[in-house]
């Protein structure tokens, strides 16, 4: 990964727990997620079900509920949660030095190969 595509978003603690922030630097609005237990992701800011803004959902644990029609989304692979079908782009995210920074030209752990979506 080129070290020169990295992108800070924001710092850490200004970065809610078990929140959101959505972020415009890329090609595509990306929101950012912190967990309660400090883990950090980032998804297309846009429910595979009928888009809505996942940053405005509501984090718990390890997934987002979409503010629209509730579809659960986890923020570790972007795949909807049973029993719905579909797939958020996830993006690659660090923390250093309390800054959040995300590549967003490279896929995170999964690019939504083979969802359908």
């Amino acid at each position: 990964m080129n070290a020169q595509a990295w992108r800070a978003v924001c710092r850490l603690e200004d970065l809610p727990r078990q929140g959101a922030r959505r972020w415009l630097g890329g090609e595509t609005p990306i929101a950012v997620f912190r967990t309660a237990d400090d883990r950090v992701f980032a998804l297309d800011d846009r429910c595979p079900h009928k888009g809505g803004p996942l940053s405005q959902g509501i984090v718990f644990d390890d997934r987002v509920a979409c503010p629209l029609h509730d579809w659960t989304i986890g923020l570790a692979d972007g795949r909807a949660c049973a029993p719905d079908h579909g797939c958020a782009r996830t993006y690659a995210v660090r923390v250093i030095d309390g800054v959040v920074l995300i590549d967003p030209a490279a896929p995170g752990v999964r690019h939504c190969a083979g969802s359908g979506t």
